[in-house]
């Protein structure tokens, strides 16, 4: 009888597995969204004075967020392996509701907006948890040919989290003054509970369970996930793949050090963590969060509309990304993870291009084609530069730096994210159109880098990626070309590979097959002597 968590196995506890994953996001996604309808509102003002006509405070009140998360990758970045996925997870939604419990206990009279900015680096560091763990739960977890689409789908309900986090702010604006603000930030308390409570019964990472040497309960897990009896051949052959790439790594039972990440070789660990870390900084100087955080406010100065009509209009252009947010569930594994970049870059920058454009005659009517730059660029962004970053790192790099080599992306994302939250406001105020020239800019100098250096990894095993770089790294030819060039590969062709492209030493990810079948039969005998089944 296959193994159960939550009282599920196979497909449904897969299932259960996403959904927890999937909250954790959309959990995100809100409270990314919470603040753009609340910071200018005149009884949020009112209680926090400082940010009243202040577009300096605005940013920085709305950014100190971001130093919060930034701080909770570097936790997963030094603790994370230590610790574990399920366990992370847990603590990131615990600290976030604690967080917000921070937050909305604010009160007039009583150093309100220090309170607030504590509150939101709390909840921050609680944020910073999750986004640097949840990817790479989901991957470990997921089989290779669904990885790409649940985490796409992960990234994606980010935008319904936002869209979320919009209605509520505006239905709030008709209530009575503490529901304007208090309301919108108490409820994402329910989408924490739901990521701290669901991770106590739901299982483990399979391959960071055998990476800390428990053994029967990576197995279990394997088997769960799969449907299947433990002593099932394909959840041994899954559970010798994974442990063929820990044993070679020199790090079974223990933390990989930091000097991991700089290492290349046939491994290629430094390239493909700058490769991930790239994405989310190109996610951030794309412009992203200068529309998502500030959509009504560029509505109100940018464009010139009224306050309730600029909420409006944000509501609207959330509830576009949300609907571009899904395209990319249905082509992800058909277009691939280059063209999403590519097609995304050249929307984003054209639609940034229409909005300054639009801006410089400085009238009503041409305005109005700036608003439909800025819906264009939210489509465009929703479909591919949102979810991409998130499941690129966690699929590029290798077991032995993935805990760390994704933490390192989620802090480049969150470094960056405070950076353009906490400028846009005074570029908008200062250059005005130029502010969109030059996110234009920046977009168009995205292409080359993307077309150049980054590897298709579409329908790959995360083993299989290993020997894209090995391939690369032996044959002396571009990553991307390796990617083109190589077939794919059952389980049992990859350890083959594995002697082909001659790994050997300590650098090594996966262990020749002579290597692993003598240490199956080893562990066999073993077993029969002791009447069961170890590792």
């Amino acid at each position: 009888m296959p193994p159960k968590f939550m009282g599920l196995t196979g497909r449904p506890l897969s299932l259960a597995v996403s959904t927890v994953a999937t909250t954790g996001f959309l959990l995100f996604g809100y409270d990314q969204g919470v603040m753009s309808g609340i910071i200018t509102a005149p009884v949020f003002n009112d209680v926090f004075t400082a940010t009243k006509n202040n577009s300096t405070m605005q940013g920085f009140v709305t950014a100190i967020y971001e130093i919060g998360c930034l701080f909770g990758a570097i936790f997963i970045l030094t603790c994370g392996d230590w610790l574990g996925r399920r366990k992370a997870m847990i603590m990131g939604g615990a600290i976030m509701i604690i967080g917000v419990i921070i937050q909305v206990t604010s009160e007039a009279g009583h150093t309100p907006l220090a309170q607030f900015i504590i509150g939101r680096i709390v909840t921050g560091v609680g944020n910073g948890i999750n986004t640097s763990t949840i990817p790479t739960y989901q991957a470990e977890c997921s089989r290779t040919t669904n990885r790409g689409l649940l985490i796409c789908i992960e990234g994606g309900v980010i935008a319904f989290g936002t869209l979320i986090a919009y209605w509520i702010d505006f239905g709030a604006s008709y209530g009575p003054p503490d529901l304007t603000w208090r309301f919108p930030i108490a409820f994402q308390i329910i989408f924490g509970l739901v990521v701290c409570i669901g991770m106590i019964w739901l299982p483990e990472s399979p391959r960071w369970l055998l990476t800390r040497e428990r053994y029967e309960e990576g197995e279990n897990v394997i088997a769960a996930l799969r449907g299947l009896e433990v002593q099932d051949e394909e959840t041994q052959l899954q559970k010798a793949i994974i442990m063929d790439s820990i044993r070679a790594s020199g790090y079974a039972g223990k933390g990989t050090p930091f000097k991991a990440l700089f290492t290349n070789g046939k491994t290629q660990h430094f390239r493909r963590m700058m490769l991930g870390a790239s994405s989310q900084f190109m996610q951030q100087v794309g412009g992203c969060n200068a529309v998502i955080y500030y959509f009504p406010i560029l509505f109100e100065q940018s464009i010139g509309q009224t306050r309730n009509l600029s909420l409006i209009l944000g509501g609207v252009n959330m509830v576009v990304y949300a609907i571009f947010a899904t395209t990319s569930w249905f082509i992800i594994e058909r277009a691939g993870r280059r063209n999403l970049f590519l097609w995304g870059t050249v929307g984003q920058c054209l639609s940034m291009v229409l909005v300054f454009a639009c801006l410089i005659p400085g009238t009503t009517s041409a305005a109005k084609g700036a608003a439909v730059g800025l819906f264009t660029y939210i489509a465009s962004f929703g479909a591919t530069w949102l979810p991409l970053p998130w499941l690129y790192p966690a699929e590029v790099n290798p077991i032995k730096t993935r805990a760390k080599a994704n933490a390192v992306s989620t802090c480049t994302n969150w470094l960056f994210n405070f950076l353009i939250v906490m400028i846009t406001p005074i570029m908008i105020s200062s250059i005005g159109w130029g502010t969109y020239l030059f996110f234009a800019i920046v977009n168009a100098c995205f292409i080359p880098v993307i077309y150049f250096l980054y590897p298709e990894t579409k329908q790959r095993s995360l083993e299989e990626i290993d020997l894209i770089f090995a391939k690369g790294y032996t044959q002396k030819i571009s990553y991307v070309r390796a990617a083109k060039e190589m077939p794919f590969f059952t389980d049992e062709e990859i350890e083959e590979e594995a002697t082909k492209y001659g790994f050997a030493g300590s650098d090594e990810e996966i262990v020749m097959p002579e290597k692993r079948r003598r240490s199956v039969k080893n562990e066999e005998e073993l077993a029969s002597t002791q009447g069961g089944l170890m590792e």
